[in-house]
């Protein structure tokens, strides 16, 4: 997945931007300069492309804070780690000799970059790009990334230079192996869970938080099928992560979950569900990934079964949004409950690459109908007329119907379960796209 990095001095929009794009209010938001100090990143889509994107701190080339060389520093990291360099400067302050400066830099850096000026909120304002051009660009894109004015134009001219987008209607190819990734934050066990699932010291296992810092592929062979096990670096709070490698393991283990079919999410028994856990699970679910939630260590936690059974109770609660995804208690480091996990592994691929024939869903559609009736959309009843399975990995089903924009989320919700109940598809996330019918649309 490509990575955009946005850039520029501080207080000059570039948060904005990042919210506006990823559609999302990561960032924060602040008019006092310097609020962004840490690199940020989250997902962005655009013409069906997909990408990664970075907020970076204010640009300062002269040491005014305590903090000045410590984002600059994150900065150039993020010049370094980035695809495409996203160049943001003020429209209403006009040129600074700031920007200048970082202009250089990233001009020498031989990476595409895009100048964008921003608070420009409508063609009125355009004559406010005259002085940028002096730095010699060819072409800007004045924007306003507080009300969107021109930054569709901008994403457009950026997806150019992205790779061509999957199907949309889900993943086909054939695949020789199941990607399974083993995600978390540091020290819960991942590598050795690696280690007792290959049987072999197969990556390094050490106390010390932070051990693994890259992606560890490994592929093996289990009774007659191949896997691919990736071991990635722990996932640690924003706040936690400075140094230069430990940004590079984040996102490495970010990208590790797009080429996986499967994650596996350890918990450290001792320690419960943090919020960090959380976000993993959120970053699972975003990329639409099946996924088992593995509680390691439970050979150290209370032998009570009542205390054990309000435990994982609680985790599923936690966990509330990803309701597909099993638990699974063990002990990497002793052994016991291990050999249950590639079982596991196995049961939720299947479902998660399973496909349902036309017929099938079509009889399981109107038996749901059948039991609940659709409401009402405009006075009118909603009708549903057949659905189609477009794609595996996860299973998506299209149903046309004559209201697809207007379709409440609990009937949403009820389709759904009545579809996992019908399929067997209790332990895979589903997806669910409604449309129209051609010839409504041409009524």
């Amino acid at each position: 997945m490509s990575i955009i990095a946005i850039v520029g001095r501080p207080n000059v929009g570039k948060s904005t931007l990042f919210n506006r794009i990823s559609k999302s209010s990561r960032a924060l938001v602040d008019d006092l300069p310097g609020v962004t100090r840490d690199r940020n990143y989250a997902r962005g889509t655009w013409d069906e492309r997909v990408f990664t994107l970075v907020d970076t701190g204010g640009f300062i080339s002269k040491d005014d804070s305590f903090f000045d060389p410590h984002t600059r520093e994150q900065i150039f990291h993020a010049l370094e780690e980035a695809d495409i360099l996203l160049f943001v400067a003020d429209g209403k302050t006009g040129l600074h000799p700031e920007d200048a400066v970082l202009f250089d830099i990233l001009r020498r850096t031989s990476k595409p970059f895009f100048f964008a000026v921003n608070k420009i909120d409508g063609p009125e304002q355009q004559g406010n790009l005259s002085d940028f051009y002096s730095l010699g660009v060819e072409t800007l894109y004045p924007v306003s990334a507080s009300h969107g004015f021109g930054v569709g134009d901008l994403l457009s001219e950026i997806a150019e230079l992205l790779p061509e987008p999957v199907s949309p209607e889900g993943e086909e190819e054939e695949i020789s192996e199941t990607r399974v990734s083993i995600l978390g934050r540091p020290n819960v066990g991942k590598s050795t869970l690696v280690n007792r699932i290959l049987g072999a010291p197969r990556v390094i296992v050490s106390p010390v938080p932070g051990t693994t810092r890259d992606a560890v592929d490994t592929p093996f062979e289990r009774s007659g099928k191949q896997y691919l096990l990736i071991d990635t670096a722990g996932i640690r709070k924003k706040g936690k992560t400075h140094e230069k490698l430990e940004k590079i393991s984040i996102i490495k283990a970010l990208q590790s979950i797009d080429k996986s079919h499967l994650c596996i999410l350890l918990i450290d028994a001792a320690e419960g569900v943090a919020d960090q856990d959380l976000h993993i699970a959120g970053y699972i679910q975003e990329r639409h990934r099946a996924c088992i939630v593995g509680i390691n260590k439970w050979d150290t936690f209370d032998p009570d079964p009542k205390v054990r059974k309000t435990f994982l109770e609680d985790i599923r609660y936690r966990f509330r949004f990803m309701p597909f995804a099993p638990l699974l208690p063990f002990s990497a480091l002793s052994g016991k409950g291990v050999q249950k996990v590639m079982p596991a592994v196995d049961e939720v691929f299947d479902q998660y690459n399973r496909r349902i024939t036309t017929g099938v869903l079509n009889r399981a559609l109107q038996d749901a109908l059948s039991a609940h009736e659709p409401p009402l959309v405009r006075g009118r009843r909603l009708k549903f007329f057949y659905g189609t399975q477009a794609g595996v990995r996860p299973p998506m089903f299209v149903l046309f119907c004559n209201y697809p924009d207007k379709i409440h989320f609990s009937y949403e919700r009820f389709l759904l379960n009545r579809f996992r109940e019908s399929f067997g598809l209790d332990k895979t996330p589903i997806r669910l796209v409604f449309r129209g019918r051609q010839r409504d649309k041409q009524e």
